[in-house]
């Protein structure tokens, strides 16, 4: 099941950041960026967040999903998703933690 973009609105909107969040459509599902770096998926109707040290210590009770098959798990966030401050301070602790994007490399062919 695809998921919906009144759902992933909904994501942006408790998130916050209305600046910097963005999503991309993929698939069918939903990459979710804080100015460039891909912090979390929205697949099925869910919200994926990148697995960090320091997530795992302010969620506590962290449950793990795949947020597709052959996908690593992440932090699946369900409880929690009505509280703006939490999930504002969650994802500002991931962002935080996760590391800068890695620039593509321009290719001899495509500089001309």
């Amino acid at each position: 099941m695809a998921s919906e973009q009144k759902f992933v609105d909904f994501i942006i909107d408790q998130i916050g950041f209305s600046e910097q969040v963005t999503s991309k459509k993929m698939f069918g599902e939903y990459g979710l960026y804080f100015d460039n770096k891909l912090f979390a998926l929205v697949c099925d109707n869910k919200l994926f967040i990148k697995p960090t040290q320091l997530g795992r210590v302010y969620i506590n009770d962290v449950v793990e999903a795949s947020p597709y098959p052959g996908a690593k798990p992440s932090f699946l966030i369900e409880e929690k998703l009505d509280d703006r401050e939490w999930l504002r301070k969650l994802i500002k602790i991931t962002v935080d933690e996760l590391p800068e994007p890695k620039l593509k490399k321009i290719k001899a062919k495509d500089k001309k």
